[in-house]
C-alpha cells in the first residue's frame, strides 16, 4: 500500500483486508488514528491490522475499558477507544492512557478527536465513511 490511499470496501472482510495491508507499513512508535461514525468499521479495520501483525485472539472494541493491549503481536500494540469520553477526557485521570503510548508499541486510537490536541510522530490517519449498509469509503494517509 502506498500512502495516501483511498478505496471503497464492500463488507467487513474487505475492510479487514485493507487493515491488514497497513500492517506492513507500521513500526514501533507509530500511531494510527481512526475516524468514522458509530458502526463504520473502525474496530474491523483494527482487527485486520492486528491479525496481520500476528494477533490470534479476539479483537474487540475496548469502549468501556478504554484500552486493550496485544503483546503477542509482532509489534506490541495498544487499541484505544475514546467513544465514551468527552473531548479532552474530563473526569478521567490524565495518566490513564500513559502506558499505552510507548516507543515499543503501535497505538490504534478510535475517536481520536476526543483525545485533544495530540499528534504523535509516526501518525497515520484513517477515515471511514458509510456509503451504504456494507459499503465503506476508506482513506488512509
Amino acid at each position: 500500500m502506498d500512502l495516501p490511499f483511498k478505496t471503497v470496501t464492500d463488507g467487513p472482510a474487505e475492510t479487514e483486508a485493507l487493515g491488514a495491508s497497513l500492517a506492513g507499513l507500521l513500526k514501533a512508535g507509530d500511531c494510527v488514528m481512526i475516524e468514522g461514525d458509530l458502526g463504520a468499521g473502525k474496530t474491523v479495520f483494527v482487527r485486520g491490522t492486528l491479525r496481520a501483525l500476528g494477533v490470534t485472539g479476539p479483537v474487540t472494541s475496548p469502549t468501556f475499558t478504554l484500552a486493550k493491549r496485544y503483546d503477542d503481536a509482532r509489534i506490541p500494540a495498544s487499541h484505544i477507544d475514546l467513544y465514551r469520553l468527552a473531548d479532552g477526557m474530563p473526569g478521567e485521570d490524565p495518566g490513564v492512557l500513559e502506558g499505552e503510548f510507548a516507543p515499543d508499541r503501535v497505538v490504534f486510537i478510535e475517536w481520536p478527536e476526543r483525545l485533544g490536541p495530540v499528534s504523535p510522530s509516526g501518525t497515520h490517519y484513517v477515515q471511514i465513511e458509510h456509503l451504504s449498509e456494507n459499503t465503506r469509503k476508506i482513506t488512509v494517509s
